[in-house]
């Protein structure tokens, strides 16, 4: 019979001898087994997984008490009270679809997190989640944030560790972007407030159906306390804010590009302003910030600038804190990152440009452009992307394990475009991929890395494709 864990609501809980297993042993992994450790849980950690990386981990976890569990076989305890499943473990995986089988609770990180605040004084949360924009939206949210001098920290789906973030006794409040792949086996988190900036496919594979994604997306409003901040040019983030379990009280607060209604933050006269968190917000507004103030001025960037003031306002952030945020931020790696300008071609890295949507928003930004793209696809559809950008394209350069897929779109849709296939899968390749869009290019023309697919076929994460991207661009310059 497993343990009654509805009392674990705090690190001042009693979790001594909590048996508790974490699937995975990845950064999130790590840091559950080390977290629920320091707790005086018993902890086993499972991966099937055997490298040197598992290998240097387990070691750590071992000196600490951890039972660390490596390879095809590694089984579960049978008298486990608790799952701790890592995000990169899909649903219906076996080690979840086991555990449900035997009626174990499963937590994933966000869970495990919010249970592991402190009993006094926890910096609450302010969400972030969305199929594009998050990362950028919550550094931009953290440096508001600090700012205003909060002591703040960007944690989650970026930055440091949630469960590192949610122990330390020094923070005021926490910028949190979240991912759909964390979001499942959430219960009891509820954020200050929480943001869905829009939603398009991505992670099918992840979660069987774009239903189901959208489903887990929309997981980030429930139990809301003060705002739950939704997309007024996406009615499927407004929908989400409708059909949400907010706290009594919680208000719905929009944003978007156009002059803002009641309750609203937008854009007049290249000015973002705010009539959702002024008193006279029915006949007045409040200047924010100009256009000019939001790096690289683009409407993505600007829509996530006001999704991250309307969070901060909801916590009670000064006007002139989102301004002066604004223009202190400093735009993650690989996010439409200039790497050089060689023979009068420009190279731009957007590696995390993981999916189509997001792919399509880094194109639109470029006329005439070479544009390199593939990785894992995800199950996702190329069609609408390459309709939409065809005409700004002067070639594509295609790399990496589902690149046909992208390629099958070109040709119904881009046929007249010259495609370059790499038919290669190791992460060097991407010295010949820069070779071959270099052969395309035009002076004036940019070369585009925005993959619209993930990387982990080929490279440790969209970083290490970014960096390796780069380095070959600088190798020719």
């Amino acid at each position: 019979m497993t343990r009654d864990l509805s009392g674990l609501v705090s690190s001042a809980s009693d979790w001594s001898g909590v048996r508790a297993v974490v699937a995975g042993i990845g950064i999130a992994g790590f840091a559950a087994a080390d977290a629920l450790l320091d707790v005086g849980a018993d902890v086993t950690v499972m991966d099937s997984g055997n490298g040197d990386r598992q290998r240097e981990r387990a070691a750590v976890l071992e000196i600490l008490g951890a039972d660390v569990r490596l390879g095809d076989n590694a089984s579960a305890p049978p008298d486990t009270d608790v799952y701790i499943v890592s995000p990169g473990i899909a649903p219906h995986a076996h080690v979840i679809v086991s555990a449900q089988q035997r009626d174990i609770p499963i937590w994933g990180e966000l869970e495990l997190a919010w249970r592991m605040r402190p009993a006094q004084g926890a910096a609450p949360w302010l969400c972030v989640t969305g199929t594009n924009g998050k990362t950028t939206t919550t550094l931009m949210l953290d440096a508001i944030l600090r700012s205003a001098g909060l002591a703040s920290t960007a944690a989650g789906n970026v930055g440091a560790s949630l469960l590192d973030a949610v122990r330390r006794p020094d923070l005021d409040v926490i910028a949190t972007e979240v991912s759909a792949t964390q979001m499942p086996f959430v219960e009891s988190m509820s954020p200050e407030s929480a943001a869905c900036l829009n939603l398009a496919p991505d992670h099918v594979d992840f979660f069987g159906t774009m239903d189901s994604y959208a489903w887990h997306k929309a997981l980030v409003y429930r139990h809301a306390q003060r705002a739950a901040v939704y997309n007024v040019d996406d009615p499927v983030t407004e929908q989400m804010v409708r059909d949400a379990n907010v706290v009594e009280g919680c208000r719905a607060i929009g944003f978007g590009l156009g002059i803002p209604g009641v309750s609203m933050l937008g854009v007049v006269d290249g000015v973002l302003v705010d009539r959702a968190f002024i008193e006279d917000r029915r006949t007045a507004a409040q200047e924010l910030a100009s256009v000019e103030d939001v790096p690289g001025s683009s409407p993505a960037n600007i829509a996530n600038a006001l999704a991250a003031a309307a969070l901060a306002r909801s916590h009670g952030v000064p006007p002139d804190a989102v301004r002066d945020g604004l223009r202190s931020f400093t735009p993650a790696p690989h996010r439409i990152a200039t790497i050089a300008e060689v023979g009068g071609v420009l190279f731009v890295d957007d590696s995390k440009a993981t999916n189509a949507h997001a792919a399509q928003t880094s194109l639109r930004s470029f006329d005439p452009v070479v544009w390199i793209a593939g990785g894992q696809a995800k199950g996702q559809d190329f069609d609408d992307l390459v309709r939409s950008v065809a005409p700004r394209l002067r070639g594509v350069v295609l790399l990496g394990i589902d690149r046909q897929v992208i390629a099958e779109a070109l040709r119904r849709h881009a046929p007249d475009v010259t495609v370059v296939d790499i038919d290669r899968v190791d992460s060097d390749a991407m010295v010949e991929v820069v070779s071959a869009a270099c052969e395309l290019a035009q002076p004036g023309d940019t070369v585009l890395l925005a993959p619209g697919c993930a990387s982990w076929d080929m490279f440790r994460d969209y970083g290490h494709r970014g960096d390796a991207f780069a380095d070959a661009v600088r190798s020719r310059a």
